[in-house]
């Protein structure tokens, strides 16, 4: 049996991972959904996220470099011939880090057996709510992937904000992966259009007027469950709380 490496979609899981499951496991800790995409390697590339994450969120550029940029380093350094399986949701959150991590996967030529690893269906709770059979479940279901080229330019149309091949790449996908295309369509109904702030500050404009209420609590909670689409966290929700302050 092939040596075989996890890429889980964060800390979350990887303290709920089943104990029977061996291999190595390297944990995705980033949030791809928002700040710069840019830089010309990887080196440049996380450079420019540090920044950007420093400056939003208050960690320090040591933490960021030995937490995150650490793990994706482990991808690139895998070498010899392996399963990888990748454990990530539905959502845009997710996707766009998986589309990330595919791109690191096509540097080495020789990463050929691949397996996606998914919730049954697409939920606010994802793999939260599974318990260590149902994840183990699921990673008997495991989807091969053979196109993995093709995951890897949704991240480069992704990052390059080409959303007409992004679209259409994820149309292409549709028939064997049709839980790409939803997050897509998601990615772009978030981009503001001349007096529409895009689909998420408008949720949450709409939440607010119909429970009228500015508790925060009960916004997140309405919003994960209408756009749970989006898989924002609390942080990235604040945010459009705020944005959707200057359209009251």
């Amino acid at each position: 049996m092939l040596p075989q490496y996890h890429i889980l979609n964060g800390d979350a899981l990887k303290y709920q991972f089943p104990k029977a499951l061996k291999g190595k496991l390297i944990i995705a800790r980033e949030c791809f959904i928002e700040g710069t995409t840019k830089g010309d390697d990887f080196d440049s590339f996380f450079a420019n996220r540090a920044n950007f994450i420093c400056k939003n969120y208050g960690e320090t550029e040591e933490n960021y470099l030995k937490n995150v940029k650490s793990e994706f380093q482990k991808i690139l350094d895998i070498t010899k011939n392996c399963e990888i399986n990748l454990w990530f949701e539905h959502d845009l959150f997710c996707q766009a880090n998986l589309w990330f991590v595919t791109s690191l996967i096509i540097e080495n030529p020789s990463l050929k057996t691949i397996f996606l690893i998914m919730p049954k269906e697409h939920s606010q709770y994802g793999f939260s709510r599974l318990s260590e059979t149902e994840l183990t479940l699921a990673y008997k279901h495991r989807k091969l992937v053979n196109n993995i080229l093709d995951f890897a330019k949704l991240w480069r149309y992704y990052q390059n904000n080409d959303l007409g091949r992004l679209k259409q790449m994820a149309i292409n996908l549709q028939e064997e992966f049709p839980f790409i295309l939803p997050a897509v369509e998601a990615h772009i109904a978030r981009i503001p259009q001349e007096n529409y702030p895009g689909r998420p500050v408008a949720s949450i404009l709409s939440i607010m007027n119909e429970l009228q209420t500015d508790d925060f609590t009960l916004i997140f909670r309405e919003f994960c469950k209408r756009e749970s689409i989006y898989g924002f966290g609390d942080l990235q929700v604040k945010k459009l709380v705020e944005q959707a302050s200057a359209y009251k």
